[in-house]
């Protein structure tokens, strides 16, 4: 059996956060939604089967938190630094895709949400 590609993910992270850029959404925030997927060479972990070897997922969450309160403008600067949070602390991980939904945006439509989606490659693991 051969092991093309892995990844770990984390579908639909719940915050209450206060981003945006009207003076309103930054004092009483608004509800969202993050999805990661990390690129990670699992196949010693499918071995080993000890979470040393692999991305945990409780390091990944504790990451999205952080941002997350972290209040910003935009929500492309808070999707850019969870990703880098996680290249930073995670060098061997070999993409990261990481979308921010505000569940609630406040331009008066009917909609589940809007928000920025970033599919990132790390130079140093892809050559």
């Amino acid at each position: 059996m051969f092991l093309k590609e892995s990844f770990i993910y984390i579908n639909d992270l719940r915050f209450h956060a206060f981003h945006g850029v009207m003076p309103q959404e930054r004092f009483t925030g608004n509800d969202y939604s993050v999805d990661l997927r990390v690129g990670y060479d699992v196949s010693v972990a499918m071995l080993s089967d000890d979470v040393d070897d692999t991305v945990n997922y409780a390091g990944l969450c504790e990451i999205v938190r952080q941002e997350m309160s972290v209040p910003s403008q935009l929500v492309e600067r808070v999707a850019y630094r969870i990703a880098d949070r996680i290249s930073r602390r995670y060098s061997d991980v070999t993409q990261i895709d990481v979308k921010v939904t505000k569940l609630n945006p406040p331009f008066g439509a009917d909609c589940h949400g809007a928000g920025v989606e970033l599919h990132l490659i790390n130079d140093k693991t892809n050559r």
